[in-house]
């Protein structure tokens, strides 16, 4: 039950500041590519307290009932955007819906890049097997935390990078259809992705499919994150 607690404590900060840097990196691209709502409202900042108020449920109740029901988190925030500049840029607005899925990559190779540096110093090794919270082992009893701690940031930001790159309203990828948008259909694309039941079937949608599209995925990166060391399978 301790080490339970203790690991829910690791996600849950890993997915604060996971989340709040995706949030963020779209406050900052709509700014400069033009847009300014977000950044009026406080949200080009990694202090998680604007982000936890615009959306407290999915940044704290889903999170904290995912990792109970299945282990692992998931959750939502968002920046607010104009409508009327994502219709006149469509272009600028789709780079900017994909600026958070971008800075949660940014993350997984961050997190790659200190797992193997770890290896290549002999505090951490690749595990026999692997989950969510177990991506890589520690070879010391000190470096435990350490490697529980990148495993979920290697793994939480996959997560959060490949489920938001889904071409489903109203995730990032659906506003990535927007780079083929000119600026007369931008507003009648706009229109469809922000239509509040196409969002609720998407998001059912998304969720299911991701069941299926994930785990694997998971094992791709890990074995690219170990490739010519180890490798695993489903």
């Amino acid at each position: 039950m301790n080490y339970d607690l203790v690991t829910g404590i690791k996600w849950y900060v890993v997915f604060l500041f996971s989340t709040t840097l995706h949030e963020a990196a779209h406050a900052w691209a709509a700014l400069k590519l033009g847009d300014d709502t977000a950044a009026r409202g406080g949200q080009v900042t990694l202090d998680p307290t604007p982000h936890l108020q615009r959306s407290p449920f999915g940044m704290v109740v889903v999170p904290i009932v995912s990792y109970l029901l299945g282990g692992w988190m998931i959750g939502w925030a968002s920046a607010p955007f104009d409508p009327r500049w994502a219709a006149a840029n469509p272009r600028k607005s789709a780079l900017m819906s994909l600026a958070g899925p971008g800075a949660n990559f940014l993350l997984v190779l961050t997190a790659a890049i200190l797992i193997r540096a770890g290896i290549a110093l002999n505090y951490f090794s690749a595990p026999e097997t692997i989950d969510f919270s177990r991506v890589v082992s520690a070879e010391t009893s000190g470096g435990y935390f350490f490697s529980s701690f990148l495993s979920i940031f290697f793994s939480l930001n996959l997560l959060l990078c490949a489920f938001n790159l889904l071409p489903i309203p109203p995730l990032d990828g659906s506003g990535a259809l927007m780079l083929f948008a000119g600026p007369k259909s931008g507003q009648r694309v706009l229109e469809f992705l922000r239509n509040p039941q196409f969002r609720i079937f998407g998001l059912f949608v998304a969720w299911k499919l991701f069941d299926y599209v994930f785990p694997p995925l998971h094992i791709l990166a890990v074995n690219i994150l170990y490739l010519g060391n180890a490798h695993f399978q489903t």
